[in-house]
């Protein structure tokens, strides 16, 4: 399927209402396995610990002039991740392998970690088609039913880089 005109761009406070709707779909919370949040939680989560975050990347996903999703990348201890979040009108077309190339052109850091639902295979796809390869890592929640996955020389154990001061 085409992947139409992909872009990202930095988020725009009136965007959260689409993350929100996107978050509360319930497609999208069974295969994430991720409780949504109240929307005044979730405003303020976005609002000051995503958007806040000066150590943060923060993207838009836009196809064709409408909010398709959002796409992050965060500190977590010393580890880099990345995570996104799209609306199920966009799945299946090509959207977030788009958005994902273009985002890792941005995001450079590596080695960058990626953690989905194990069972969420659409999404552990996406990013091994993108180069991210299972990481065995005993500290992490792999037993919770999430996998970890790794781009770039952490795969081979090499230590993280050490995290920007913000």
């Amino acid at each position: 399927m085409t992947t139409n005109d992909v872009r990202l761009r930095p988020v725009r406070d009136d965007d959260l209402e689409f993350f929100l709707a996107y978050e509360h779909d319930a497609e999208a919370v069974r295969r994430s396995r991720f409780t949504p949040r109240p929307r005044e939680a979730f405003l303020r989560h976005w609002r000051e610990r995503v958007l806040g975050d000066p150590s943060g990347l923060v993207r838009t996903v836009d196809v064709d002039g409408q909010v398709a999703g959002n796409i992050v990348a965060w500190w977590d201890g010393e580890r880099r991740f990345t995570g996104y979040w799209l609306g199920r009108a966009y799945w299946g077309r090509g959207v977030g392998s788009r958005a994902l190339a273009l985002f890792l052109q941005e995001e450079t850091v590596r080695p960058l970690f990626a953690d989905p639902f194990a069972e969420n295979t659409a999404s552990v796809r996406l990013l091994e088609k993108s180069g991210f390869v299972p990481y065995d890592d005993p500290e992490h929640p792999v037993d919770e039913g999430y996998v970890l996955l790794v781009l770039g020389d952490d795969a081979e154990g090499a230590p993280a880089p050490p995290r920007p001061r913000a």
